[in-house]
């Protein structure tokens, strides 16, 4: 998750206080994982240093001045750009899953109860996700979804190298 670009994303929407970014943030991206204020503000100094935001009112208050933040034309491209470029598929050839389980073979220990503990914690998740789903909003749903669908594709690797591991362990141990 790209946090600068979401929250330029968000301003150029409409302009915002931090704090309204940092809710509407957490509210449709930050599932499980908020946003820290600290990270909000820092980002958006950033931002206005690099020209893509700027301030267009501060309003005294009880604690710290309120700045509402604009996106500048800069900011404004630079979303376009990034909205309009795919995201690099995945998965990449690099996993952790794949790496553990050929280590296990290379150090000659049980493979087997790894992919079998892999499993339980896959199925784990994919009941939570299926929680969100069906109590959550649509937002939640789509993102539960997206989860579910790579876990599915992962439990579909747990069960084939599964089934290959005799054959991997004499590839990785000759």
């Amino acid at each position: 998750m790209s946090v600068p670009l979401t929250l330029l994303g968000l301003l150029e929407q409409e302009p915002r206080h931090g704090y309204d970014l940092k809710r509407d943030y957490d509210t449709f991206f930050g599932r499980g994982k908020p946003l820290p204020y600290g990270q909000v503000y820092s980002t958006l100094s950033r931002l206005a240093r690099d020209g893509k935001v700027v301030i267009s009112e501060v309003e005294a208050g009880a604690g710290p001045d309120r700045k509402r933040y604009v996106i500048t034309d800069r900011g404004a491209t630079e979303v376009d750009q990034w909205l309009t470029q795919p995201v690099e598929p995945e998965p990449h050839l690099q996993t952790v899953l794949f790496a553990k389980v050929v280590l296990a073979l290379m150090l000659d220990r049980p493979a087997e109860d790894y992919l079998d503990t892999q499993r339980r914690a896959h199925l784990q998740r994919m009941r939570e996700l299926t929680e969100v789903k069906r109590t959550g909003g649509l937002v939640d749903a789509l993102l539960a979804d997206h989860g579910l669908y790579h876990l599915e594709a992962d439990l579909r690797w747990i069960e084939t190298t599964g089934a290959r591991l005799d054959a991997l362990r004499r590839t990785v141990r000759p």
